[in-house]
C-alpha cells in the first residue's frame, strides 16, 4: 500500500510538471492519493494496535516469569522444610530407639536383680525354718527313758535315790549352726547363717568364708575382708574361737 501511495504521488508530480494531465487522470490520481492514504492510516492503527498487544504480551511474560521464580523459590523453600523436618524426626526417631534399648537393658537388669532377691527370699526362708526348728528342737525338756511296753507307753522306773543324777552334757558338734542369742564363730559359720544372723550382703559373707582363718576379728578389717563401717556393726557379735 505504501508503494501505491508513493506512486500515485509522483504520477502526480509528474502531471503536474508536464501540464498536460488530464482531469480524469487527476480525479483518478486524488482517489488512489485518499485511498493510500486511509489505507496509510489503517497500517498505523494496526500498528499501535501491535504494539500495544506486543507491549502487554512483554508485561504478561515479565509477570510469568515473576509468578515462575516466585513458585520455584516456595518449592525450594517447601522442599528444605521438608528436608529439615525428615532429619528432626529421623533424629527423634533415633533418640527413641536409643531410649528403647536402654529400657530394654534396665528391665532385664530389673528382672534378673528380681530372680537374684526370689533365690535369695528362698534362702532365707530355708535358714528361718531351720533355725525355728533347731530352736524348738533345743527348747525341748530333757525326759529319762522308761521301760517300753507293747504300746510304746512310757512306764515310770523304779524309784530313783535320793542323791539326784548328773546328766553329762552332748558333745558338741563340729560345725554346728550357731545360736541366734551367741556370737557367731567367722571360722566356723556358713553364709547363710552370716547373711541371716549378721546381715551381711552375700558377697561379703562369701569374701569371710574365702580368707578364712582367722585368729582375730580385726583381720577382717587389715585383710580388707570387710569394709570398717561394717566391721564396727558386727565386731561385738562375732568371734574367732576354735
Amino acid at each position: 500500500m505504501k508503494s501505491g501511495w508513493m506512486a500515485a504521488v509522483v504520477m502526480i508530480g509528474a502531471v503536474s510538471m508536464v501540464g498536460c494531465v488530464s482531469q480524469k487522470k487527476y480525479e483518478t490520481a486524488v482517489v488512489d492519493l485518499d485511498s493510500a492514504r486511509s489505507e496509510l492510516d489503517r497500517t498505523r492503527t494496526q500498528k499501535n494496535a501491535l504494539e500495544q498487544q506486543v507491549k502487554t504480551l512483554k508485561e504478561l511474560n515479565v509477570k510469568f516469569g515473576n509468578d515462575a521464580q516466585a513458585a520455584q523459590d516456595e518449592l525450594e523453600r517447601i522442599q528444605h522444610g521438608r528436608d529439615k523436618e525428615r532429619g528432626s524426626a529421623e533424629g527423634r526417631i533415633k533418640e527413641l530407639e536409643d531410649r528403647m534399648k536402654q529400657l530394654a537393658l534396665q528391665n532385664r537388669a530389673v528382672h534378673q536383680e528380681s530372680e537374684d532377691l526370689k533365690r535369695h527370699n528362698q534362702t532365707l526362708k530355708a535358714l528361718v525354718a531351720r533355725y525355728q526348728k533347731e530352736l524348738k528342737d533345743q527348747s525341748r525338756p530333757v525326759t529319762g527313758t522308761g521301760t517300753g511296753t507293747g504300746s510304746g507307753a512310757l512306764v515310770p522306773s523304779a524309784p530313783a535315790p535320793t542323791v539326784p543324777s548328773v546328766v553329762a552334757p552332748a558333745p558338741p558338734v563340729a560345725n554346728a549352726p550357731q545360736p541366734l542369742y551367741s556370737s557367731m564363730n567367722i571360722n566356723r559359720a556358713s553364709v547363710g547363717d552370716m547373711v541371716l544372723v549378721l546381715g551381711l550382703p552375700k558377697d561379703i559373707a562369701d569374701r569371710i568364708v574365702a580368707n578364712r582363718p582367722y585368729r582375730l576379728k580385726g583381720e577382717l578389717v587389715a585383710k580388707n575382708v570387710v569394709p570398717k563401717d561394717i566391721f564396727d556393726m558386727i565386731k561385738d557379735r562375732i568371734s574367732v574361737g576354735p
